[in-house]
């Protein structure tokens, strides 16, 4: 009998460690302002609740592909004008409400709404009416034929959200996605678990925590602890060598669709001087902020637009470091003595790279006065406010040139002819003309030199060797744990 006993405590005693782990610790640099992704510009929103807990009718796949999410399949009238959603049956919010074509409906309705506050109004500007059909059918009109509709819905702005909770995303979000949302820490945590009522499969995680941590050496410090599984965007990549030398972890290191960018405040004085924008940007060595900033890790630039992108052209030497042509274009303008104010965020990549930018600008005579803003703080005073020089920053949305066509958009270019090229690319499907006007637009912004491009930001991750299904690539701004799991 005693051996017996002895034998159940041995059994019992080994059994957690049998166990397999379901939870999980991320880390990210930033905070997000609030949760709700149809109601703010940061990507910190998205990387939390993207596919997680919000979703849309579309997603992007981890390879970049726009797949049917909460609507299983469409199909498209003749003209091009009416896309009809199937939707798919017995589909619940996190409070139990159920998802239905109305929710789509007042989703689309909402975020094209005069007064709306979504960051990216513009995917909705084609959408005239929005109808619904029947419970599991709504049918979306069109004022031009856009073949790129499953892609504008597929982002984060466009998840479908209820009447009943839109109001309070910001801080309690409620959506249909694999986990629901727990509690928010303000200043370190954000924690979720697994949604027990999800339609589609199950996440692997029981459990999940979003720890905010913006120091380089506390990430280091973190990661080695074990206090964090994993760092998709590791904000400390002079360390990486130290990582891949240890058995414990894993390096990921991938793309992302952030063009980094210094970018100019296209109205304000001298900066809507096209040879004052070119002596900037022809003062700019991309390779030594590359290296100085981001340790070696990213790919030179000289327009926005991903040079994974099978449409990008090159023209990096069209903005080529010639620190004599800088002088001589300030010459030319007219503009001696010049000092601008430099906002940099507090991303790495800003705060190291504005530094050595602000260098290269004093060597051919422009002085820089560098002012370190937090997050909530940029987006007030840079982005909503325009109130601002010049500013580095990386735009992490998919395939965005076209914000170069807004006329409220941070750096004030709106281009009457660039507009037309956008406007031509929305009601283009053919393939081969889509691409020509993707390099075209590609061509003129870097010919007026509205921003100077720096590189393509890499996805340089961290995790625990045992951890497998994070992303390698970052086709959206997101921490999609859908697919994760701990191997041991």
């Amino acid at each position: 009998m005693t051996a017996r006993l002895l034998l159940a405590a041995l059994v019992l005693a080994a059994t957690p460690a049998l166990a397999a782990r379901d939870t999980i610790t991320v880390g990210m640099v930033l905070e997000p302002p609030n949760l709700d992704p149809t109601a703010g510009a940061a990507a910190a929103i998205d990387e939390v609740v993207y596919a997680n807990i919000f979703e849309g009718l579309t997603r992007f796949a981890p390879d970049g592909s726009i797949v049917p999410w909460l609507a299983k399949e469409w199909e498209t009238s003749e003209d091009g004008l009416t896309w009809t959603f199937r939707l798919h049956e017995g589909v619940t919010f996190h409070d139990g409400t159920t998802f239905d074509a109305d929710d789509v409906k007042f989703s689309l309705d909402r975020a094209r709404a005069e007064d709306s506050a979504n960051a990216q109004k513009q995917l909705f500007a084609g959408i005239t009416e929005v109808t619904v059909i029947d419970p599991l059918t709504v049918q979306i009109r069109l004022s031009v034929p856009n073949g790129n509709l499953p892609f504008n819905l597929a982002w984060g702005d466009a998840v479908i959200v209820a009447p009943e909770s839109a109001a309070t995303n910001a801080t309690k979000p409620i959506g249909t996605g694999p986990f629901t949302f727990v509690n928010w820490v303000q200043g370190d945590r954000v924690e979720i678990a697994r949604n027990p009522d999800y339609w589609g499969e199950a996440p692997a995680l029981a459990s999940a925590t979003f720890r905010f941590i913006s120091d380089p050496n506390a990430a280091f410090a973190a990661m080695m602890a074990g206090d964090v599984d994993a760092f998709p965007n590791f904000p400390a990549p002079e360390t990486l060598a130290q990582f891949e030398a240890d058995p414990r972890f894993r390096v990921i290191v991938g793309s992302t669709e952030g063009e980094t960018i210094l970018a100019m405040n296209n109205k304000r004085p001298p900066l809507d001087n096209v040879k004052v924008r070119a002596a900037i940007a022809h003062a700019i060595n991309r390779q030594e902020i590359i290296d100085g900033a981001m340790f070696g890790y990213g790919t030179p630039i000289g327009t926005h637009f991903a040079p994974h992108n099978p449409d990008y052209i090159d023209l990096t030497a069209q903005s080529a470091y010639d620190p004599e042509k800088s002088k001589a274009l300030l010459a030319e303008a007219g503009v001696s003595g010049l000092k601008l104010r430099l906002a940099l965020p507090p991303p790495p990549y800003a705060r190291r790279g504005g530094e050595i930018i602000a260098a290269q600008l004093r060597a051919v005579g422009i002085e820089t006065e560098i002012t370190n803003l937090e997050w909530a703080q940029w987006l007030e005073q840079v982005f909503k406010g325009h109130d601002f020089d010049l500013t580095i920053v990386s735009h992490t949305e998919p395939a965005d040139i076209n914000i170069y066509a807004r006329e409220d958009y941070y750096f004030q270019y709106a281009d009457p002819e660039f507009q037309e090229i956008m406007a031509e690319l929305d009601v283009t499907s053919d393939p081969a003309e889509r691409s020509a006007l993707l390099k075209q637009a590609q061509k003129k912004i870097a010919d007026d030199y509205v921003n100077a491009y720096l590189f393509q930001l890499a996805k340089t991750g961290v995790a625990n060797a045992k951890i497998e299904g994070l992303w390698e690539n970052s086709p959206t701004q997101a921490n999609d744990l859908t697919a994760v799991r701990w191997t041991e």
